[in-house]
């Protein structure tokens, strides 16, 4: 990982990591003052991305190691396994509000009254809303921009904090409009968001799963690699395409036919060329075997 990619990393999740912690001890304050227990459970909610951040600081920091002797491909997949941390904490906090969620309907129906929330609960859901939404379009924004699962996962991690604010909103805001008779309108509306919290965390886990078990690139990028290696003079084709993601890194292995006749110094010029068009595709750091056949 380069230098300028890791500060990069570092300096969007270190600008997400002090505004989650501003927001965990307001949403805190401002549940107990105006009595919610759903932005209590929001709360909840942003200490998670807190503790993605910080997850996310320390694992790049080791992604970011040059290689050595005991990670000979780099230490690239702890940044894909800092995404799946990342995607079970969110599965986690999804799981909590959920739970939460359905108690509290459980003590509505059973007559149980809840809490009426105020203008204090309001008002720090709303505050919450704009400034997770921000956190989100700056983060994903960085994290394609630089190829970063990481990053990609943590955005998606602060728009699920968003979403639980709406839903707190929506419920302290109906509750207050309405009535008694409608303060159940909060916990369906956070129970309603979970199931989306738990499903983005597992569409956020796939991939990084994928890696971690060794997965193929996708079939486009594939077909882009074998086209590259053909286009280079002297390949007469090729067989065994091996490819694999390492963090920000791909890993390709590809034996490629020549004729059989030619030295081998022309053999390795032909090799290089196919290595070189292949790192000006996808970036200096791909590793790429090539093996060399006679046609």
């Amino acid at each position: 990982m380069t230098d300028s990619r890791q500060k990069q990393i570092s300096k969007v999740t270190l600008v997400g990591s002090v505004v989650n912690l501003l927001l965990v001890i307001f949403k805190f304050f401002a549940g107990v003052v105006g009595r919610s227990s759903a932005l209590i459970a929001d709360a909840v909610h942003s200490l998670s991305d807190f503790i993605s951040d910080i997850v996310v600081l320390v694992f790049i920091r080791i992604a970011g190691r040059p290689v050595d002797e005991n990670h000979e491909y780099g230490y690239g997949k702890y940044e894909t396994l800092a995404a799946i941390i990342i995607g079970l904490i969110l599965s986690a906090a999804g799981v909590f509000l959920l739970y939460e969620g359905i108690a509290n309907i459980v003590d509505y129906c059973k007559g149980v009254q809840l809490e009426m929330p105020n203008e204090w609960a309001l008002t720090a859901a709303g505050v919450s809303i704009v400034l997770k939404e921000l956190l989100f379009h700056y983060t994903i924004r960085a994290g394609r921009k630089i190829d970063s699962q990481a990053l990609v996962a943590n955005a998606w991690h602060h728009r699920s904090d968003a979403l639980t604010s709406i839903a707190a909103f929506i419920g302290i805001g109906g509750a207050m409009i309405l009535g008694d008779r409608w303060v159940v309108l909060d916990p369906i509306a956070a129970s309603v968001v979970s199931i989306y919290i738990i499903k983005t965390s597992i569409d956020l886990m796939k991939p990084s799963l994928g890696e971690l078990l060794e997965k193929s690139l996708p079939l486009e990028e594939r077909r882009d690699i074998e086209r590259i290696i053909m286009s280079v003079p002297g390949v007469d084709g090729l067989h065994h395409l091996r490819t694999r993601r390492i963090g920000e890194r791909r890993a390709i292995d590809v034996h490629v036919k020549m004729d059989g006749s030619m030295t081998l110094t022309r053999a390795h010029d032909i090799a290089s060329s196919v290595e070189s068009r292949i790192r000006s595709r996808y970036g200096a750091s791909t590793h790429v075997t090539v093996h060399m056949e006679p046609l």
